[in-house]
Order: C-alpha cells, then sequence, then structure tokens
C-alpha cells in the first residue's frame, strides 16, 4: 500500500485470510471510492450472503442515512421499508438499513447493512487494502462459545463451593479450640 502525503494511491487486493479469521482480524471498512472509514470489525455482527451485505451494528458519521424511507417491492427487499445509506463523502450508495421486515429478515431490522461491492476492508495486521467481496464475515455459533463459558462457570461455582466448605471447616475447628 502506498501513500502520498495522508492519500492512499495504491492498494492491494491479494491478500487473503484464511476461513472465519475476518470476524476476528482487526480491520476498518471504507468506502470504496473515497476512502472515508465507515464501520470497523468491533461493529461487525456478521453477513447476508444472498444479500451480498455486512451487518454492522454501527458506523460512523461518515454515513448518512436518507431521510427518505423506501419500500421493496420485488428481490431480496420485497415488502421491507428501508433507508438508502450514503457516504458523507462522495454520496456514493453504501448500504441499507432495514425498519420493517417480513419475519424472514427480522434479523436484519435496525441493522446497518453495507454493500461489499462498495466497500474496502484496511486489515490492520498486514497493512492491506482489499475489496470486502472478497472476504467472509460469517458468524461463529455461539453454542460452542456458550459451553466454553458454562464450563467455566461451573468450574468457578465448584472453587467457590471448596472455598467455602475450608472457611466452614476453619470457623468450626477455631470454635472447638476455644
Amino acid at each position: 500500500m502506498e501513500f502520498n502525503e495522508s492519500t492512499l494511491i495504491k492498494r492491494v487486493d491479494e491478500t487473503k485470510l484464511d476461513s472465519g479469521e475476518e470476524l476476528t482480524t482487526r480491520m476498518t471498512l471504507h468506502c470504496q471510492q473515497c476512502n472515508r472509514v465507515l464501520s470497523d470489525s468491533f461493529s461487525i455482527c456478521g453477513e447476508v450472503k444472498y444479500m451480498d451485505c455486512v451487518m454492522c451494528l454501527k458506523v460512523t458519521n461518515d454515513v448518512v442515512v436518507s431521510e427518505s424511507v423506501e419500500l421493496g417491492h420485488k428481490g431480496d427487499m420485497a415488502n421491507c421499508i428501508y433507508s438508502s445509506l450514503e457516504c458523507h463523502g462522495c454520496r456514493s450508495a453504501v448500504g441499507k438499513v432495514v425498519h420493517s421486515a417480513p419475519s424472514r429478515l427480522a434479523a436484519v431490522r435496525s441493522i446497518f447493512l453495507l454493500h461489499k461491492a462498495n466497500i474496502s476492508c484496511y486489515i490492520f495486521n498486514s497493512s492491506s487494502m482489499v475489496k470486502a467481496s472478497t472476504l467472509t464475515f460469517e458468524m461463529k455459533p455461539l453454542t460452542k462459545s456458550l459451553d466454553e463459558v458454562k464450563q467455566q462457570f461451573k468450574a468457578q461455582l465448584d472453587h467457590m463451593s471448596l472455598v467455602k466448605s475450608r472457611l466452614a471447616d476453619r470457623s468450626v475447628t477455631s470454635e472447638f479450640n476455644k
């Protein structure tokens, strides 16, 4: 990647991440036209593959939510009420936010959907800029993570129970010694 003062003049698109690595890799999401920062990896909560969108809980102030709402009549957005998202700098369309949708799209209501075709990702580990369309942003199943947390809590509870019983044994022993 090359910069002319503070302007990006060359980018690398060949960088590939291992499958599933995208959501653990620290990155920023940029407008593909003017490189303004739109969001970051801390805000990403997955992707909608059939819509080719990255789901974000938060976006920067450089993302403008259109004041007008639109009604989808066909395709993926049929029967949805949504607003378009634009880049504050170049006014290019970068995504949508769904306000009302049928149950099949309930998971994306009030989530910022950034079109992968219109965004780039700056990956901190490799200092490279890649097209978002080359990455996947799938979420790992929560079941495995929840099972791990449950095991950790159980181990802590067992440890606390052991400490409690030892303390109770000491207080009983100290009363007998009086």
